[in-house]
């Protein structure tokens, strides 16, 4: 009897990895809408681009109860982050800022990305192969290189460290594998202050902000969502090639096009999940208000053939303005002020680590990648290395860590969900705003 419970017991924990994640997932979301209420417009797929180019869909934070979730998980200062102010004054001057900052360093954009790219990769990089987690590796390049294209120098390793490390806590607090640390952030707010004040940004910022507000820009716009976004971006990237062994051959002998292979790596694994917009006029029927939320992945998997696979070479009779592909969002309406960037910089990135390595996974690859991309990288002077052994290991933790990790998000998110609500920091702040202009 005991050997049946004890087969009994060891066959359940072994099946954890293969139905508890999922079960645990589908229980968090459940918590999370009636922590957060039931809130928002589902956008169908065929009204997705139509509604998002809408210029009445350009509000994002006032009026949405989602808003006090996500500037809990942005602070400080999410009343000044691009992607979070209204229309108006200080978001036209925010844009226009951050677009000028982007084009002042255009031109070698590319040429400082390979550059960080192959410093870094040098400095973290120094066995014959190396595990590693994608997004883990290719935050330091994207620190380096956002800090140069603000500051128009080399980074130092103590900004670069306190970049990281912002960013990084950010992310994590996003995919509920961690909880905030704001005494974190706020030493990369207190260093741009004292940057700012002495005059140490070649760049004009915008007048409507203060000088901390100034620093809360800089900080959220491109040591946060820039140094973030582009690292998933990469990870993602990176992740499918190493997933793909015919790809990565073919990346290498010229026989696949890395444009293709990027927009596929985008299609399948878009870097937003839902994003909200609120209406600021009636759109038809849809009244002033409205929060409207737009299922990215959905969107992207909707007209293809097969659209679970990864196949790059689709792309060689698709045009993305002509099937549903919007990796950037769309340029009518709060474009993406790193559209023509990133395209340049990620090749940039993917070539220089492809030809120093080789790359290698067997661990699950999702769109949240909350495993942050384990991968093993082959130094390529040093030949092809048998390395089976080392990815059946890598398949055994990654299933062993969806186990704790989901578990983690649970209750992690959980509580950040209550905690953003119980502060309310986006209802607060235009409760006050609106309580200044009536005294005004």
């Amino acid at each position: 009897m005991l050997i049946i419970v004890l087969a009994a017991l060891v066959g359940f924990l072994v099946s954890l990895p293969f139905w508890l994640p999922a079960l645990v997932v589908r229980l968090r979301l459940r918590i999370f809408a009636h922590i957060n209420g039931k809130e928002g417009i589902q956008v169908e797929v065929t009204q997705f681009r139509a509604l998002y180019e809408h210029p009445a869909a350009n509000g994002r934070s006032r009026g949405a109860v989602l808003s006090d979730l996500f500037w809990y998980w942005l602070a400080p200062g999410p009343q000044v982050h691009q992607e979070h102010l209204e229309p108006g004054e200080r978001y036209t001057e925010v844009a226009r800022t951050t677009r000028r900052i982007l084009a002042a360093t255009h031109t070698k954009a590319a040429t400082v990305a390979e550059a960080c790219a192959d410093r870094v990769l040098g400095q973290l990089l120094t066995k014959p192969t190396n595990e590693v987690r994608l997004r883990d590796l290719m935050m330091p390049i994207w620190a380096e290189f956002y800090y140069e294209m603000v500051f128009d120098e080399p980074c130092p390793k103590t900004a670069r460290d306190l970049i990281v490390g912002n960013a990084n806590d950010v992310v994590t607090s996003l995919k509920c594998c961690g909880l905030r640390h704001m005494a974190r952030r706020e030493r990369l707010t207190r260093y741009l202050v004292t940057r700012i004040e002495a005059g140490e940004v070649p760049h004009r910022l915008p007048d409507v902000l203060t000088v901390q507000e100034q620093a809360w820009y800089l900080q959220g716009t491109f040591f946060n969502t820039a140094v973030v976004q582009s690292s998933e971006a990469m990870a993602h990237l990176l992740m499918a090639i190493a997933q793909h062994p015919d790809v990565q051959r073919g990346l290498l002998d010229g026989t696949i096009n890395l444009d293709h292979v990027m927009d596929e790596a985008l299609r399948l694994y878009p870097l937003f999940g839902v994003a909200h917009r609120i209406t600021t006029g009636e759109i038809g029927t849809i009244p002033t208000g409205s929060v409207l939320l737009f299922n990215y992945p959905d969107f992207h998997q909707a007209g293809f053939e097969h659209p679970e696979r990864f196949d790059p070479e689709r792309w060689k009779t698709l045009s993305a303005k002509d099937v549903n592909h919007i990796p950037y969002g769309v340029t009518a309406n709060r474009a993406c002020p790193a559209r023509g960037l990133m395209p340049v910089t990620m090749r940039a990135v993917a070539q220089t680590t492809l030809a120093r390595f080789e790359l290698r996974t067997s661990a699950a690859h999702t769109r949240s990648i909350p495993n942050r991309g384990p991968c093993l990288l082959t130094d390529r002077s040093e030949g092809t290395r048998p390395v089976g052994r080392r990815l059946a290991v890598m398949r055994l933790r990654d299933r062993c860590e969806d186990v704790t990790r989901s578990i983690t998000q649970l209750v992690l998110g959980s509580y950040m969900v209550w905690d953003a609500r119980r502060q309310r920091l986006c209802g607060r702040y235009f409760e006050q705003l609106n309580g200044r202009l009536a005294v005004d």
